[in-house]
């Protein structure tokens, strides 16, 4: 017998919580297939097989709270018969031809099965064409983001209210969901967070992508000119003028970053998590576009590892991909500023003396008064602004 253990945790994280068991106690499964996996404060950790063979007891139940190192259950290694083998789905067309066979990971299959999704619908990315966990999680993914139409029709098995009746749902808060909610508390009660706005007009930006466009996916093997590549290297050569901006504040010390980490706020099925680009100021734009698209993806299908969502000097959040106007984003910290993007709206601006419709941008700085002045705030977004309206100002450092 072999024991299943909860994985090492990083230094930040003190526990986990048991989250779902992909394999039923008996059941034959192959070598690093998913058995559990376990919910932290961060990301989720998967426990895999440690060799061919089966689970024979399963300890911890979901929702149990379990700390590093600690026994889940026991595991019998041995040969998987052909019959344990992962599921095969076969499908028979309209013509009578020979089935399509699909091999799904009993994973996929559990998860398919609690989101009504069919497997044959799904193109697996796996070896041999392998639907793995990770392609479901993405089909799920994309019905949710699928026309109103479709989710009536998903939702039509649901059996209908009695008129009148005031129905509530308890669902059990997550871990990350938990931990986030206690980090903006804690951020509002412990910084003296006040924000300053200004508006940039994003008429050159959206010219200078338009005229490169085609050009820029061609020289970086399909990568898209964004906009968020501008507004990480616009932060950062205003971070380099305004260090202060760039700092964190540790007890009664202030601590200088000689560098900047740009964490990039995504919205996840599971929450809102901050992946960090590392080293950011030696990253080109179309890397910068790269580094955010993978984050994306990874926070989608709950991939982020501890490090990428460690560290940061500076964050970044982009409430206008939801149709945000106007927010105050609140602090991560120890990071002493947040600047928040919102949507790009056309509106009447005066322009030498004339009225001319531009695409506006109300850009949002929310900083610690505790370090930051607001003269060095206000001049830090100004900055900002005059990067984005005059792009050669970066490459001309002025």
């Amino acid at each position: 017998m072999i024991e299943i253990k909860t994985p090492e945790f990083p230094e930040s994280i003190a526990d986990g919580e048991i989250a779902t068991w992909h394999v039923a106690i008996n059941e034959s499964v192959k070598r690093d297939q998913v058995l559990v996996d376990i919910e932290t404060d961060k990301v989720v950790l998967e426990v895999v097989a440690p060799e061919d063979g089966k689970l024979t007891k399963i300890l911890k139940q979901a929702g149990n709270t379990v700390l590093a190192e600690e026994v889940l259950g026991e595991f019998e290694p041995g040969a998987v018969s052909v019959s344990a083998d992962p599921v095969v789905a076969a499908e028979t067309s309209t013509d009578g031809s020979e089935a399509l066979e699909q091999i799904v990971s009993p994973a996929a299959k559990k998860l398919a099965e609690e989101n009504n999704i069919d497997l044959a619908s799904i193109q697996g990315a796996g070896k041999g064409s392998r639907i793995t966990k990770e392609d479901v999680l993405k089909a799920v993914a994309a019905l949710e983001q699928a026309e109103p139409a479709t989710a009536v029709t998903a939702t039509a098995t649901v059996p209908a209210t009695v008129p009148g009746e005031r129905v509530e749902r308890r669902v059990p808060m997550t871990r990350l969901r938990a931990s986030i909610a206690r980090r903006l508390v804690d951020s509002q009660q412990t910084a003296a967070m006040l924000t300053t706005f200004n508006e940039v007009d994003m008429q050159a930006i959206m010219d200078l992508r338009i005229r490169y466009r085609d050009d820029f996916e061609k020289a970086h093997n399909g990568t898209r000119l964004g906009f968020m590549s501008f507004f990480v290297r616009a932060s950062i050569e205003a971070l380099k003028r305004f260090p202060v901006v760039n700092a964190s504040i540790d007890g009664s010390d202030i601590v200088y970053h000689g560098y900047q980490d740009i964490g990039v706020a995504v919205g996840s099925p599971r929450g809102l998590v901050v992946p960090v680009i590392r080293e950011a100021d030696s990253l080109t734009l179309a890397e910068l576009e790269d580094q955010v698209r993978d984050y994306g993806i990874k926070a989608r299908d709950g991939k982020l590892s501890i490090d990428e969502m460690s560290g940061g000097t500076f964050t970044i959040s982009n409430g206008g991909v939801f149709g945000s106007l106007l927010s105050t984003p609140i602090l991560n910290p120890p990071q002493t500023a947040i600047l928040g993007m919102h949507k790009i709206q056309e509106r009447p601006m005066a322009i030498d003396g004339e009225v001319q419709i531009r695409p506006m941008m109300y850009l949002a700085l929310s900083y610690d008064h505790r370090l930051i002045d607001g003269s060095e705030a206000v001049r830090f977004l100004v900055t900002i602004k005059d990067f984005l309206e005059e792009p050669a100002r970066i490459l001309l450092d002025i």
